[in-house]
């Protein structure tokens, strides 16, 4: 409203008059004033938690500092158009419109840890989990918690970042997300499996492994004694195979152990129950300052626990990126064709770990020290599809014939496997459970087994409805609802 017209010197007898007018018109006027817009939901802030910086162990770290030229095995898939699929139509149709899922108001954020709920770590041989992205929106996580729980899943990993917890220093907690996160997929039935890692291009008041050993055993005893018995499972660090996860010094297979061995202690000091297991280690063929190829890295680390696993971890985790091959892919048989191997000079026996199986040359390490009375639990395993010609990610995907139906065939074919020819497997953690702002132009829209969408609808793809009726099939539940008729 404009300033009104000042008035020199109005005399008593039209003063109060001219006031209360003056009042009754700024009244009037202001009661006509539509009120503000609610403010909107926020959207995800793009930091660390909602899309990793890290690739996710799909590309091995050059061997070299020359770049290796790529090649492709088939021409590029064309990008397919993220299309529902609707309940009534033949699953390898694409889908016409998208099937909507009501959005669940966000559950109020706890002062304090509810109670803890009686909950059972145990495992199936293979278990079937994924990576998930619960942290910046409850409606989201509830709606991707509610489809985890249909498709069969019984494992959700989320990524607990060290800095979002603890960042403004030792002791001073922020558990309200953390909170959160745990008392919905408490509600939803579903074990979680937190990996607890600093977000390795943040600065951390703690300083840099293995020296931070002792503060990260510390907040680690502060978490398991916070969620005991809600928490059944806990990934120690991430990837500490890449100095970039190791506090940009080269891989330290004894100084991960030293952490390891802390942090086990840690944990099991609060939640005895709880299953500590390893991290796992980036797929790569190198051996330099900037990354150790794993199964160098584990029987270096092996070593360093005196070839004796007790006190350090219940169960060592692995990755286990398919690559451009099917699942059943023996890996002696990569070296022979370097389409397979996008010409990596790696000697031949490090070209192993471009298959799925490259998990049994892991096993073989926990033989070799008697350590057969543990399972392995594959952290991240997966295909991409991605048809991107420019893309790292290109010639074991869409450059390798690999699709989404292709990639679909390839994930309940893995858990195949492993329930016939893997007794030592437990927990087997796919990639992803999508964020659900992902792009095309992000990687890891191609490695997920759904489309991104956003809160309020659902957007299928063949991985989601191919899983869902395996995985409820074999777990005696009832049909997979969300598959075609």
């Amino acid at each position: 409203m404009s300033k009104p017209r000042t008035v020199s010197r109005p005399s008593a007898s039209i003063a109060v008059p001219f006031l209360l007018f003056l009042l009754a018109s700024i009244l009037l006027l202001s009661g006509c004033q539509s009120a503000p817009p609610a403010t909107p939901t926020p959207t995800k802030t793009p930091t660390v938690l909602a899309a990793p910086t890290q690739a996710p162990a799909a590309t091995p770290v050059p061997p070299t500092p020359t770049a290796v030229p790529q090649e492709a095995t088939a021409a590029p898939a064309e990008a397919p158009t993220a299309t529902p699929a609707p309940a009534t139509a033949a699953p390898a149709q694409a889908a016409a419109s998208p099937t909507p899922v009501p959005a669940t108001a966000a559950p109020a954020t706890p002062t304090t840890a509810p109670k803890p709920a009686p909950q059972s770590s145990a495992m199936r041989s293979p278990d079937f989990g994924a990576q998930a992205f619960l942290w910046w929106r409850p409606e989201v996580a509830d709606r991707d918690l509610q489809l985890m729980k249909d498709a069969g899943f019984n494992w959700v990993k989320q990524w607990f970042a060290w800095q979002d917890i603890e960042g403004g220093g030792r002791g001073k907690y922020d558990w309200s997300r953390t909170d959160r996160i745990v008392d919905q997929v408490e509600q939803h039935g579903l074990k979680l499996l937190v990996r607890v890692s600093p977000a390795a291009d943040q600065a951390n008041w703690a300083g840099n492994p293995p020296e931070n050993a002792d503060a990260y055993a510390e907040f680690l005893n502060a978490m398991a004694t916070r969620y005991k018995g809600r928490i059944q499972a806990y990934q120690i660090w991430n990837e500490p195979n890449l100095a970039r996860e190791w506090g940009n010094k080269p891989p330290d297979p004894a100084g991960y152990a030293t952490l390891l061995g802390k942090a086990y202690k840690a944990i099991k000091a609060a939640d005895p129950n709880a299953i500590v297991i390893t991290a796992g280690m980036a797929p790569t063929t190198a051996d330099q300052a900037e990354a150790m190829y794993d199964t160098k890295f584990y029987d270096l680390m092996y070593q360093a626990m005196g070839g004796n696993s007790s006190g350090y971890f219940d169960m060592l985790g692995v990755h286990g990126a398919g690559y451009a091959v099917s699942p059943e892919t023996d890996p002696g048989a990569i070296a022979s064709d370097p389409k397979l191997y996008n010409g990596d000079p790696s000697p031949a026996d490090r070209l192993r770990v471009y298959s799925f199986r490259h998990v049994e040359d892991i096993r073989k390490i926990m033989e070799k020290y008697g350590d057969t009375a543990k399972k392995i639990a594959v952290l991240e395993f997966g295909w991409t599809w991605d048809p991107r010609p420019d893309s790292p990610y290109y010639w074991h995907g869409g450059g390798a014939g690999i699709d989404d139906l292709t990639q679909a065939q390839y994930l309940v074919n893995a858990y195949k496997w492993a329930a016939k020819n893997w007794p030592w497997v437990g927990l087997m953690s796919l990639i992803y459970m999508p964020d659900s702002e992902w792009k095309p132009t992000t990687e890891q829209y191609y490695w997920s087994i759904m489309d991104p969408s956003p809160p309020g609808q659902t957007l299928w793809r063949r991985a989601f409805i191919d899983l869902c009726l395996y995985m409820n099939e074999v777990q005696g539940r009832p049909r997979c609802k969300y598959a075609p008729s």
